[in-house]
């Protein structure tokens, strides 16, 4: 009987260790989960690490932490190395897959990993916790019923413009939300693109640090962000996760 695979967000930032730290961002079933766990497969594990600390403070763990079994699965992983993470459950070992940052399998590698627990019959569990996405189209005031995710854009920046000119008209022939990330340290280059390449009226949205005490939303026209810019008021988000979303005006 293989065991379970948890998928258990994390948080979406850094958290202040104190008791009940998490309490406003995982529902107490979450932490007591991961807290019984002994095999955990992460994108990163000093950052799953940090995360059963957090843990820890009010669900205390099954085993001393150095004692837990941490593998990592991230864009380095090769293909062939997939088959040893998942052997433990196919032993009938219960596991949890943990993110870098909120929730895993969603622009992140463990999508991997997931699929090939279906293919051997492994249980997949998700569980409830923060999506950057969800809450960026939550927040954006933008077409929550079509939204599609993106990713990364080319870092090429003529082939960013063009791409990002593919997504707009797709954008106002189907009314769909767009939705993009940037590695923090390029924000402002992103923002700069998008502002540049849309229509005047498309609708653009800058949602950086979700869910963190310094979260901050704002949607405004393609025209409104290039006179902000202009006039030297850019949003504080550089070297801060951030989620861009655009909706093209008919």
């Amino acid at each position: 009987m293989p065991g379970t695979l948890y998928l258990i967000p994390n948080t979406l930032g850094p958290t202040e260790a104190a008791p009940h730290a998490l309490s406003h961002i995982l529902p107490e079933q979450v932490q007591d989960i991961a807290s019984k766990l002994e095999y955990f497969v992460a994108e990163n594990a000093k950052t799953a690490r940090a995360f059963l600390k957090l843990v820890a403070i009010d669900h205390p763990l099954a085993r001393p932490l150095q004692e837990i079994q941490i593998a990592e699965l991230n864009v380095n992983t090769p293909p062939q190395a997939l088959a040893a993470l998942l052997a433990p459950l196919l032993e009938g070992r219960d596991a949890g897959l943990v993110s870098e940052a909120g929730v895993p399998a969603v622009a992140d590698p463990g999508a991997d990993l997931v699929r090939l627990a279906h293919q051997h019959g492994v249980p997949v569990r998700p569980l409830v916790g923060p999506s950057s996405l969800l809450l960026a189209v939550m927040a954006s005031g933008l077409n929550g019923q079509s939204f599609a995710f993106n990713g990364y854009l080319p870092t090429d920046a003529g082939q960013r413009t063009k791409r990002i000119q593919q997504l707009e008209q797709r954008s106002r022939s189907e009314k769909q939300t767009q939705l993009l990330i940037e590695t923090p340290y390029r924000n402002g280059a992103m923002l700069e693109a998008l502002i540049t390449s849309c229509q005047p009226g498309t609708l653009v949205c800058v949602a950086t640090d979700l869910s963190l005490t310094t979260e901050t939303v704002r949607t405004q026209t393609a025209a409104k962000w290039k006179a902000q810019l202009a006039s030297g008021q850019a949003p504080d988000f550089h070297k801060k996760p951030t989620v861009f979303l655009f909706l093209a005006q008919s």
